[in-house]
């Protein structure tokens, strides 16, 4: 195995770890433990410093352009390839629930297609500067303000998360 697929597993692991853990924290919180949740977000972030490096390290960072590009390929995919079997999958197999979070991510990547290519197209024009909302439950990501209901599952866009 090479150095570069050494840093392809070593950037998944920890892009992986730095989801778990942050999921993990959510969990901790919910439970009343906001210091086991403090622990498990520092370890996240932590993570997340190991998935960056080596992202670098593999020369995967270009400029803003390249990684908006890179990104509407990434979510093309997801929605074109990778989800349908595996909605397809799900449901042949009576997965209730690996369906429904199948189904809400394939929504949600078209919707993050849509604003990658639309923020490319507006690359080096006056940028307006606006706030993004994020449903808690499926990933709907809407700007300037939160719906007042979730296109994609329905959650009262008061839940929506608040992004700077």
């Amino acid at each position: 195995m090479s150095s570069m697929d050494d840093l392809k597993n070593a950037f998944a692991g920890e892009s992986q770890a730095r989801s778990k853990y942050l999921a993990f924290a959510r969990k901790a919180d919910e439970e009343g433990f906001p210091q086991v949740a403090r622990l498990f977000r520092a370890a996240a972030e932590a993570e997340g410093v190991h998935a960056y490096n080596h992202l670098r390290a593999m020369d995967g960072i270009g400029s803003t352009a390249e990684n908006l590009q890179t990104a509407i390929s990434g979510e093309n995919y997801e929605v074109t390839s990778m989800y349908p079997p595996m909605i397809a999958e799900a449901k042949a197999a009576g997965n209730r629930r690996a369906q429904a979070t199948f189904q809400f991510a394939i929504e949600v990547e078209q919707t993050h297609e849509a604003l990658y290519r639309e923020a490319l197209a507006l690359l080096g024009q006056p940028e307006e500067a606006y706030d993004y909302y994020v449903c808690p439950v499926c990933g709907h990501t809407h700007k300037r303000s939160a719906p007042d209901r979730c296109p994609v599952c329905g959650t009262a866009g008061s839940k929506f998360l608040k992004v700077q």
